[in-house]
């Protein structure tokens, strides 16, 4: 109510909103009989954005009413009435006094997120990154009249303050008293530190004032959980084998040689499991000729180049096994470099090594280390090409050319193309299990190749080596 003396107006709050108007009643009474009283009804039509549109503006009879007001203004395009009335009596100053504004409409449905049940937060709030996380909310209705099939939105604002969609299929209609639970599963996968889960129910559609269906409150309709995702920043670690060894800068190797790379994160919830994940590697050889090319996965025909290998709980290893051909002899170059999911690469420097092929069948002089050696001895020789001999033996003789010991290549254990160390350990004694004095003995190693002696190929040891015979020492 406001206004002066003789002149003021009255204003009803906002009624609706409504699904369809029906009738507008209203009733007023003067306080003398004749009146001079003027009154007029004014009736504004509000849009849910809340632009307001005088729609009529007549006088105001005692006792009347319009029928069927949807015909003339749908609630469509106003979902919100508001009455005034504009009172003047200039003579008096007793304007006619309102009896009764009604107004008939049938009325839109209510949903809300309720708290009856709680949430639904599985495992916790605190989860490691890459653990998927459930959720679920309880969307009630909580009117009287049914609701068509309800649009609900998620998101997530991640620390960083960006919003993340997540999609999320149209529900089922809201019956009255209906409650819909649905759990929602997450991954959490660059999602680190404090994050948030908002609902929104029957939203607003294009950033506008105007929710997908017509409701009569929307704060209840918004809900948000935090959580906290424990980011995984710890680096993967990269292991290069080839035929099942480390190698050292520079070595040799079998022209065939088994490459197998393999990347090990413990985060056991972000396990490299897919085909995708080969992405993260970068593969580069050069070759003798100064050539580098990337090793890839698949030609541009799609057949694969590479083997892959998932990860598993138990070794928590992603395998790539490169099945090397190396056709020239000289140096080799490989440069590889991998990342986990999360992004955390393998090391701030790439694993970088030279090897050398030589397809031509020879061996460096053969040395046993320790020497002098008082318990047990290994040996140590670097063969080439790539057939191991078929005879390979280690003969111990005395300063004077008896043989005391002859080890067999098949007590020698594994012998690969490459640098070698034996398995085998000589513990000092002879053909017969005695012990051997201490002093000097010689040793030289004889290897044959379908019959043919293997070729010496020069070495730093052959300074060790007269005439094909070495020395050792034994100190007890």
């Amino acid at each position: 109510l406001w206004g002066y003396d003789y002149n003021g107006f009255e204003t009803s709050p906002l009624i609706g909103p409504a699904r369809e108007w029906e009738t507008i009643y209203w009733k007023q009474d003067a306080l003398e009989n004749p009146t001079t009283d003027t009154t007029s009804l004014l009736i504004y039509g509000v849009s849910y954005s809340g632009f307001e549109q005088l729609l009529i503006d007549t006088l105001f009879t005692n006792n009347d009413s319009i029928n069927n007001f949807n015909d003339l203004f749908s609630a469509d395009d106003y979902p919100y009435l508001k009455l005034q009335s504009h009172n003047i009596d200039t003579i008096d100053f007793t304007p006619s006094q309102t009896d009764r504004w009604h107004v008939l409409y049938t009325a839109v449905p209510e949903a809300a997120i309720t708290s009856v049940n709680g949430y639904y937060l599985n495992p916790t709030d605190t989860i490691f990154e890459g653990q998927d996380l459930a959720f679920a909310f309880d969307i009630k209705n909580i009117s009287e009249l049914n609701m068509d099939s309800i649009l609900v939105n998620y998101w997530i604002e991640d620390d960083e303050h960006n919003i993340i969609p997540i999609s999320y299929p149209r529900q089922d209609s809201l019956r009255v008293g209906q409650i819909i639970r649905d759990t929602l599963k997450i991954e959490s996968l660059g999602l680190k530190n404090l994050n948030s889960l908002w609902i929104e129910v029957n939203p607003y559609i294009n950033n506008s004032q105007i929710t997908d269906q017509p409701e009569k409150y929307h704060f209840n309709n918004i809900g948000q959980i935090p959580f906290y995702v424990n980011s995984d920043n710890e680096n993967p670690i990269l292991d290069v084998t080839f035929n099942g060894y480390h190698i050292l800068n520079g070595d040799l190797i079998d022209p065939q040689s088994e490459i197998i790379i393999t990347l090990k994160d413990e985060n056991e919830f972000l396990l490299m499991s897919q085909e995708s994940d080969t992405a993260n590697f970068g593969l580069y050889l050069t070759d003798p000729n100064g050539n580098q090319k990337r090793l890839n996965f698949r030609n541009q025909s799609g057949e694969a180049l590479l083997e892959w290998i998932p990860a598993d709980l138990g070794t928590k290893k992603f395998k790539i096994i490169h099945k090397g051909n190396f056709t020239l002899d000289g140096k080799y170059r490989l440069l590889i470099q991998g990342s986990d999911r999360s992004g955390n690469i393998s090391g701030d420097f790439e694993y970088d090594i030279e090897f050398e092929i030589d397809h031509n069948s020879s061996i460096t002089s053969l040395m046993n280390y320790p020497n002098p050696f008082s318990t047990q001895t290994q040996f140590v020789f670097t063969l080439t090409g790539a057939v191991i001999p078929e005879e390979f033996t280690i003969q111990i003789l005395t300063v004077s050319g008896k043989v005391v010991k002859e080890i067999t290549i098949d007590e020698l254990g594994s012998i690969h193309i490459g640098r070698n160390i034996t398995d085998y350990r000589w513990d000092g004694r002879d053909e017969y299990g005695d012990i051997l004095a201490n002093g000097v003995y010689l040793y030289r190693v004889i290897t044959k190749i379908n019959g043919e002696s293997v070729e010496h190929r020069k070495s730093g040891a052959d300074t060790y080596i007269t005439k094909g015979f070495g020395k050792m020492y034994i100190i007890r």
